[in-house]
């Protein structure tokens, strides 16, 4: 069955697949980078998050509900984190300084994990995006990703503000 599952997924998911681990393994190294490059990952995740969500448990207000809260709870949570130590906006070149971290790979391939998955318990059995017991927990993870990416965002974005604010480098 594995193999057959395999079989049937089309070549896109191995792409964006490929492009994740990517970027996964880039993030594990400290970089550059400009606002839009930072922050275009992050919220595209983001937005294969409500996607995922979406797709799966359609207008399913439960599960819905469950996205939102988890989202806004972890965004509540993460926003407050300070960024990683060394992580620095330059506003005169206008980039970014990032740390190398595991983090950025584990959060992206945990949400392409969890939207593969989904796909395929969906797929073999359809009728569990109407059974609360998977489709709550499995809408909430989705919002737990949300949260997380863009938070982070939030504080990249932040961050830059104040840079651009005081005409100089800011570091943490």
């Amino acid at each position: 069955m594995p193999l057959q599952i395999i079989q049937h997924t089309p070549l896109w998911v191995f792409a964006v697949f490929a492009a994740l681990l990517w970027l996964g393994v880039n993030a594990m190294s400290t970089r550059t980078a400009s606002l839009p490059r930072v922050l275009g990952p992050g919220l595209a995740l983001a937005g294969l998050s409500v996607y995922g969500a979406i797709t799966g448990f359609g207008a399913s207000a439960l599960a819905l509900t469950a996205w939102a809260l988890a989202a806004l709870v972890v965004f509540g949570w993460a926003v407050r984190r300070p960024l990683p130590r060394g992580t620095r906006y330059d506003s005169w070149q206008r980039v970014f300084t990032l740390p190398g971290s595991w983090q950025p790979l584990a959060l992206m391939m945990g949400i392409f994990g969890t939207k593969y998955a989904v796909g395929v318990a969906l797929a073999l059995q359809p009728a569990l995006a109407m059974q609360w017991g998977f489709s709550v927990p499995v809408a909430a993870l989705y919002g737990v990703f949300t949260g997380l990416f863009v938070s982070k965002s939030l504080r990249l974005w932040q961050l830059s503000l104040r840079g651009d604010r005081f005409g100089g480098a800011l570091t943490l």
